[in-house]
């Protein structure tokens, strides 16, 4: 996966947006600290990945894990990847992809049932993994 180059951002916005592309998976903020090439702190960080976010450029969702607790991951919006299902290893921690949305018609049908209008979905699940498994 490329990344793509955005005008009017600063060094460290792009190598943020940059590491959660090429990932292809969710990244911590932590996870992306450890990846990026330049020197920065947590704090800019976190100020890079909600500025990514409010821009469209990324999305992001909560996981509780037992291990490591509560954390926000993120995942840069492109056009492959705008609407993203994945299953998440209790053991190795590991994300898997579940591929396409089959919740479609269950949106539309609350959609149509309650006279709401759902802009955007997330799903999760967590268990473990056929590799852990055995």
């Amino acid at each position: 996966m490329t990344t793509r180059k955005t005008p009017n951002m600063t060094k460290i916005r792009q190598a943020t947006l940059d590491v959660i592309t090429v990932a292809g998976h969710p990244l911590s903020a932590n996870e992306v600290l450890a990846r990026i090439l330049l020197p920065c702190n947590p704090a800019t960080i976190y100020r890079s990945l909600h500025y990514l976010e409010g821009k469209g450029y990324a999305h992001s969702f909560v996981l509780h894990c037992a291990e490591h607790g509560t954390e926000r991951y993120y995942m840069a919006t492109t056009p492959e990847n705008h609407h993203h299902h994945w299953f998440h290893c209790e053991q190795c921690h590991r994300f898997i992809d579940l591929g396409d949305c089959s919740l479609a018609p269950l949106i539309q049908e609350y959609q149509e049932k309650l006279g709401i209008q759902v802009t955007r979905d997330t799903l999760y699940l967590t268990g473990i993994c056929a590799t852990c498994q055995n």
